[in-house]
């Protein structure tokens, strides 16, 4: 039910956090489920956990609230999926990494070298006429570097996608039972 018809129709950023078997063919049926919908991940991030059997697959995308919910419900009908959590909001920890190779010659490279001081973020590489820079952060801190860094001429860039985690000393894989028979 939607409390401010104001707000119907308007898409908001969710990061998804989904717990799921470490089998092949896992992450092609949960991307699925979202083009078929027609959502388009902004963000897509898979990796291990501290559990072999278990992997985490972090999903960000402007979704609807009422779609979203649809979207969970048939997540969890999957067979590998275990456990979904939306991080989104104050009670996670998100966190996106990001290269960027920027132009940076004898005229602007100490420009370039007082915003990675002021962002507090590493050059990873030197070359004559580039620098390339690795940061670490909220996505809108990675923005604003971005913004600043805009006008020297990006070369490249790589992001990583976002990845996250809930507050406080559960791990969401906590709930899901040790043991627990993979299926095939």
């Amino acid at each position: 039910m939607i409390e401010n018809p104001e707000q119907a129709g308007a898409s908001e950023r969710h990061t998804l956090s989904i717990m799921v078997e470490n089998r092949p063919g896992v992450l092609a049926r949960v991307t699925g489920l979202f083009a078929r919908r027609a959502f388009n991940i902004s963000s897509l991030s898979v990796s291990s956990t501290e559990r072999s059997d278990i992997s985490r697959i972090t999903v960000t995308a402007a979704v609807e609230a009422v779609p979203l919910e649809q979207i969970i419900k048939q997540l969890n009908k999957l067979v590998n999926v275990l456990k979904i959590v939306d991080l989104s909001g104050a009670d996670a920890v998100e966190r996106e990494l990001v290269l960027i190779k920027v132009k940076a010659d004898e005229k602007t490279r100490s420009d370039v070298l007082e915003i990675v001081n002021l962002f507090r973020v590493r050059v990873v590489d030197v070359h004559p006429q580039s620098l390339t820079i690795e940061a670490t952060g909220a996505e809108g801190k990675l923005e604003a570097l971005l913004g600043l860094l805009r006008p020297f001429g990006i070369v490249e860039l790589v992001r990583s996608g976002a990845v996250a985690v809930t507050r406080g000393p559960k791990a969401l894989s906590d709930k899901v039972p040790s043991g627990r028979p993979v299926r095939p």
